[in-house]
């Protein structure tokens, strides 16, 4: 039995759980608010709970930068969507719109959208511009993680 634990900052609360890791799987709820850590679908993200999903967990987290007018950002939306549901739990997948939380995106430096990026403990360690298929988003993050 694997007694690793993880830091899972709830997506709907922030607040941080533990979890061990060989409980990830078995569809684990927050300590505060009780809603699911994982629901198969990307989290949301904004300028005031970014740090808190991505600075404070201990799971990589799958960043998509995007906007509600950009084609590109449209089309690959279901795709990332999708790849939430099987790179979960491993692996967070969450979304930020460029458009209404300019901060983050400018402070991380976002050019062109859709723009993925992924975090490992706080700190960018990939970063892929231009929509892709969920099949493409699954072997960049495994190869970035280095699990390929």
């Amino acid at each position: 039995m694997d007694q690793t634990q993880h830091i899972v900052p709830c997506p709907h609360c922030g607040v941080g759980n533990r979890i061990p890791a060989d409980r990830l799987a078995n569809a684990p709820k927050c300590g505060r608010c009780k809603q699911p850590l994982f629901d198969g679908h990307p989290a949301t993200l904004t300028d005031a709970n970014f740090g808190d999903i991505v600075g404070h967990g201990t799971l990589p987290v799958v960043v998509d930068f995007w906007a509600p007018w950009c084609g590109p950002c449209q089309s690959m939306a279901p795709h990332f969507e999708r790849a939430a549901s099987q790179l979960e739990p491993a692996v967070r997948l969450a979304k930020l719109n460029t458009e209404e939380h300019s901060k983050t995106s400018l402070r991380l430096r976002i050019r062109s959208i859709p723009t993925m990026i992924l975090f490992r403990n706080g700190e960018e360690v990939a970063r892929q511009s231009g929509a892709m298929d969920s099949r493409a988003i699954s072997n960049w993050v495994k190869s970035a993680l280095g699990n390929a």
